[in-house]
C-alpha cells in the first residue's frame, strides 16, 4: 500500500476507495507493504497521517517481492483463486518466502497492537498473517475478508500445500467472502480439505477456536459517486471525449490489464457486433482503459501483446477515415475521469472471466443519469452478477452472444433502461461500502450479534456525524492491508 500523498487525486481503483472510506469512518491505522523495493535489509516501519488515517508501512527486499509478491502470491495464488490452473507455477521456495515475508508483515504488526484492538487482514497475499499472529501470541480478534474468487476444492487441491492455506484460514474469528458462491466453494474445500464438515450455521470449530464463514459483498459509495460523474460529465475531460464521438453511441469497458478480465474475448466480441450487426459500424465506439500492471510476470506481457495486436485488427477491417471502433488506452485515469466517461457512456461493458465482485459494474450503474441511463452488460462469472440481475448477464466465452447483449443495450427503448437502472441504483444504495464494512466489523466483534439488514446509504451530512461517533469508539480499528499497490484498478 503506497502512502497516498497529501495532493493525491482520489485512487481509481473501487477496492482502494471501498476500504479508504471504511477506515476514515472507523478511524485506526492501515498497515502493509509500502510498494518500495529495496536493495539490502528494509529499515523499521513508517507511519505518516493522511485525510484522518494513519499508515503504517515498511520495504521490501527485492528477493522478498520477488518470491512473495511475483511468485507466490501472482503467479500461484491468484491463478489458482482465478480458476487459471494452466497459469500456475508452483515453486516451494517462493511459497517459504510468501510465508516469511507474512512472518515478518506479523513481527512488524505486533509491537503496535493494543489489548482491545480489531484486526482486519485483507486479500490472498495475507492469508498466513492470522496464524503467524497467533504463533506470536496474539489474542485480539481478527478477521480476514477475501476479495478475490474462493473455487471449489476439485480446483482448490491442485495447490501442493492446499491443507496448509485452510488451517491458516482458521486462525480467523471471521473469514469474509464476496458472494455466496464463494461461500460455497470455501466451505467446500473446509469440508473436503480438512476433514471436519461445516455445520449449518457455517462456525469450524478447530482447536479450541471458532471461525466463522460468512458472505460480505463489498459495496461502493453510492449517491457521492453518483454525484462525482454528475460533475465530471460537465467537466472539461468528458466534454472532449463527447465532442470527439460526434454524434455516435459509447461502449466502455474498465480495469486493470490482467488475463482474469476477459479483455481478448471482449475484443472478439466488439468485432462479432461489427460483422453481426453492420448497421452499428460508423455508429458506436467502444473506448477501453485497461492500466498496465504486474508487467514484471511474462503472462501479462503476453496479453498486453495479443490486445494490441486485437484493437489493432479490428481498426483495420472496419475502420473509415472519420471513424475508429476501438480506441485503446493503456494507462489509469483519475476516478472523476471515470466517473464522467461512465455517465456519458450508452453501454458498461464488464465481462471478466472470473471475479471476486468487480466494483466497476457497481461504479458504472452508480454514474448513470436516473432520467436517461446506459445499460449494463455483465458476466455472470462477477460477483456483482449475484446481486445485479437486471443487467443484460453474458457468458464472456461466447462472442456472438456478447454481441447480442451490445446489440440489445444499444437498442433498448428508454423506459426500460431506466427500470433496470432504478432497480440496480436501490440496491446499491442499501448495499453500500458503509454496510459492508460495519456488518464485516460488527460480525467481528460481537459473534453473537444478529447481521444487520442493509440500510439506505445516508446523506454527506449523515456520514459526517457517522464518522465522527464511530472515531471516538473505545475500540482502536486496525487494519492490514492488501500488499498490492491501492491506486491500481481493479
Amino acid at each position: 500500500m503506497a502512502v497516498p500523498k497529501r495532493d493525491d487525486p482520489p485512487a481509481a481503483g473501487g477496492l482502494a476507495v471501498a476500504l479508504k472510506e471504511a477506515f476514515k469512518a472507523r478511524g485506526g491505522m492501515w498497515f502493509g507493504w509500502s510498494g518500495h523495493v529495496v536493495g539490502e535489509e528494509p529499515g523499521p516501519a513508517k507511519t505518516v497521517r493522511r485525510s484522518g488515517v494513519d499508515y503504517t508501512v515498511f520495504d521490501l527486499t527485492d528477493d522478498q517481492y520477488r518470491g512473495f509478491y511475483v511468485g507466490h502470491a501472482n503467479g500461484v495464488l491468484w491463478p489458482l483463486f482465478h480458476f487459471r490452473l494452466g497459469l500456475l507455477t508452483y515453486d516451494r521456495q517462493q511459497a517459504e518466502v510468501y510465508r516469511d515475508v507474512n512472518r515478518e508483515f506479523a513481527r512488524r504488526l505486533l509491537p503496535h497492537l493494543r489489548p482491545d484492538d480489531t484486526i482486519w487482514v485483507h486479500d490472498y497475499q495475507l492469508i498466513p498473517l492470522g496464524a503467524e499472529l497467533r504463533a506470536m501470541g496474539a489474542k485480539q480478534r481478527i478477521g480476514y475478508f477475501h476479495h478475490i474468487p474462493f473455487p471449489p476444492w476439485a480446483l482448490f487441491s491442485a495447490l501442493p500445500d492446499s491443507d496448509r492455506i485452510l488451517h491458516d484460514l482458521l486462525a480467523y474469528d471471521l473469514v469474509g467472502v464476496q458472494s455466496r458462491r464463494d461461500l460455497q466453494g470455501l466451505i467446500d474445500c473446509m469440508n473436503q480439505g480438512t476433514g471436519m464438515q461445516v455445520p449449518a450455521d457455517e462456525t469450524v470449530r478447530f482447536r479450541g477456536r471458532e471461525t466463522r464463514l460468512q458472505a460480505h459483498p463489498i459495496g461502493i459509495a453510492t449517491r457521492e459517486f453518483n454525484e462525482t460523474a454528475a460533475r465530471a460529465a460537465r467537466g472539461s475531460e468528458t466534454r472532449r471525449l463527447v465532442a470527439s464521438l460526434g454524434h455516435r453511441d459509447l461502449v466502455i469497458g474498465v480495469e486493470r490489464l490482467d488475463y482474469t478480465k476477459g479483455l481478448p474475448e471482449r475484443l472478439r466480441a466488439f468485432a462479432a457486433l461489427l460483422a453481426e450487426y453492420p448497421q452499428h459500424r460508423g455508429h458506436v465506439t467502444y473506448l477501453q482503459i485497461a492500466a498496465k500492471s504486474r508487467d514484471d510476470i511474462e503472462s501479462y506481457r503476453d496479453l498486453r501483446r495479443e490486445i494490441d495486436r486485437l484493437a489493432g485488427t479490428i481498426n483495420g477491417d472496419y475502420a473509415d477515415p472519420d471513424w475508429t471502433p476501438v480506441r485503446y488506452v493503456a494507462r489509469a485515469l483519475s476516478r472523476d475521469c471515470l466517473a464522467g466517461f461512465y455517465r456519458v457512456s450508452k453501454v458498461g461493458l464488464v465481462t471478466p472471466l472470473r471475479d471476486g465482485m468487480n466494483l466497476v459494474a457497481k461504479e458504472y450503474v452508480a454514474a448513470q443519469d436516473a432520467e436517461n441511463p446506459g445499460v449494463l452488460v455483465l458476466s455472470r462469472f462477477a460477483g456483482a452478477a449475484e446481486n445485479m440481475p437486471e443487467a443484460l448477464q453474458v457468458n464472456p466465452l461466447d462472442p456472438v452472444g456478447v454481441a447480442s447483449a451490445i446489440h440489445n443495450a444499444l437498442e433498448m427503448p428508454i423506459e426500460e433502461r431506466r427500470e433496470r437502472h432504478a432497480a440496480m441504483y436501490r440496491r446499491l444504495e442499501t448495499q453500500n461500502v458503509g454496510v459492508w464494512a460495519r456488518a464485516f466489523l460488527e460480525a467481528l466483534e460481537d459473534p453473537d450479534a444478529t447481521r444487520a439488514e442493509p440500510q439506505p446509504e445516508p446523506d454527506l451530512r449523515s456520514r459526517t456525524q457517522y464518522s465522527t461517533s464511530s472515531a471516538g469508539s473505545s475500540r482502536s480499528h486496525r487494519a492490514s492491508t492488501r500488499s498490492e499497490l491501492a491506486s491500481r484498478a481493479l
